[in-house]
């Protein structure tokens, strides 16, 4: 087998996998917490403005208690985000499956508390009973969401196909008719919950959430917060949207939920009073740097794209696109980039495609590390924040340097490749003219 064979394979099965009921509902069910992040970020960006003098001047205006309420609503959005996303991943499932939807996303939050730990430690070791922590309900218990939300979605679906439940006179409204038919998924849902939470409780004197985080999400974390990781995850997108396939939406479906978790991690060991900067517990690849940091002007940072493109290009076609593309670019928008110059199966793109957007990554990665810039907390911003801005925003006038750095050595890398591109488009709209010139005069054009 040739490694275009193999190549071709591989982007066939990705096309496949991308198309799968799970992969998309996990997709666009992660998709659906994007609200609840992005408002609690805002408001915990508002707690935590990075400019000098702005605490205190808060402080002396609305008195030391300030932040309380934002916090509130940071807490309210992020500590919730298993439910959300248990919520929303059954409702994306069961959806695309033809089914009610609504009532099997009920039923799987139920199913989800119903598994939780239900008391807490307090103050001097005592417990606190029949509570539901936040913790287990927040970026802890996002892996077992997504167990829950499956499980779910295939009892309720399976039910639902096979006509198995009460079935109601015609004449009962539809409403307390799809309430009775519920009841059988519902049992069945309920009973294994309690049996699992029994089992986990008796046996080994834990829950499923606590079991799964330990066995599975914690890996999980630590897997994905490694350079090889974070190198892994890069190239996938950037290769698979090479070859036609939306690469973050792919990859993302997978890598958000853990890169998320990782920044609510982070920003636990703030609000425990401690400092991320050179933090051994803190965790450096996050959700900021996945989607916001290492994609300046989109997947494969194509903003380094455009600036080499403004440096070197003679061709009507570089210069059109370019102009084209620079204002979407600057919000993190790419597909005229993408699908105009093309991007896509351009030979002349895809070196640089996968290594500009894997350079910006291992740069806000090392800039960690050496203790330049501190690991991201749960502060994010809109994905089409202009690159700069964004870095500032999320982490002070560090992060504008490092976006800063990124960008020139996207630049950099992108500046041969666009340079060979440009040379191509330039050569081809010269003969073009060459020949409409000779047409023009009626005379032949001589083939060498």
């Amino acid at each position: 087998m040739t490694k275009q064979e193999m190549f071709d394979k591989f982007v066939e099965f990705m096309a496949r996998f991308a198309e799968y009921k799970a992969v998309a509902a996990l997709r666009d069910g992660f998709i659906m917490t994007t609200p609840f992040t992005i408002c609690g970020s805002l408001f915990l960006l508002i707690a935590n403005l990075p400019i000098p003098g702005y605490p205190e001047l808060m402080a002396s205006m609305f008195g030391p208690h300030w932040t309380d309420p934002l916090n509130a609503v940071a807490g309210g959005t992020f500590n919730i985000l298993g439910f959300i996303a248990v919520l929303a991943i059954t409702y994306k499932y069961v959806e695309a499956e033809g089914c009610d939807a609504i009532m099997a996303s009920i039923l799987a939050l139920a199913m989800f508390v119903i598994i939780m730990p239900a008391s807490v430690a307090v103050d001097g070791g005592a417990l606190a009973e029949n509570v539901m922590p936040k913790l287990w309900a927040g970026s802890n218990g996002v892996i077992t969401a997504i167990m829950v939300a499956f499980f779910t979605s295939v009892v309720c679906c399976w039910c639902e196909k096979n006509h198995i439940g009460i079935k109601m006179p015609a004449a009962v409204p539809g409403g307390v008719a799809r309430a009775f038919e519920a009841l059988t998924p519902g049992v069945i849902l309920f009973t294994t919950a309690a049996v699992v939470f029994g089992l986990c409780h008796f046996i080994g004197n834990t829950t499923l959430p606590e079991l799964i985080f330990a066995v599975i999400q914690t890996p999980l974390q630590g897997l994905s917060d490694t350079i090889v990781g974070g190198t892994v995850f890069s190239m996938l997108m950037t290769v698979l949207f090479w070859a036609g396939i939306h690469g973050p939406n792919v990859v993302g479906g997978i890598l958000n939920p853990l890169m998320i978790a990782n920044s609510l991690d982070n920003q636990k060991i703030l609000d425990a009073g401690m400092s991320l900067l050179g933090n051994p517990d803190a965790h450096i690849l996050t959700i900021q740097i996945t989607d916001t940091l290492m994609k300046p002007g989109g997947c494969g940072a194509t903003f380094g794209l455009l600036i080499a493109s403004y440096l070197v290009a003679r061709s009507q076609q570089m210069k059109t696109i370019t102009r084209l593309g620079t204002v979407p670019g600057l919000f993190n928008i790419n597909e005229p980039i993408i699908f105009g110059l093309p991007i896509v199966f351009n030979p002349y793109m895809i070196v640089p495609f996968c290594l500009a957007q894997l350079a910006v990554m291992l740069i806000s990665y090392g800039a960690i590390v050496i203790g330049f810039m501190a690991p991201f907390s749960a502060i994010q911003v809109p994905w089409t924040t202009p690159p700069i801005i964004a870095g500032f925003l999320m982490n002070g006038w560090q992060g504008a340097v490092v976006q800063i750095a990124g960008l020139a050595a996207a630049t950099a890398i992108y500046f041969p490749f666009v340079k060979a591109q440009d040379n191509a488009f330039y050569k081809e709209e010269q003969s073009e003219a060459e020949e409409y010139e000779h047409e023009e005069e009626g005379t032949p054009v001589l083939n060498h």
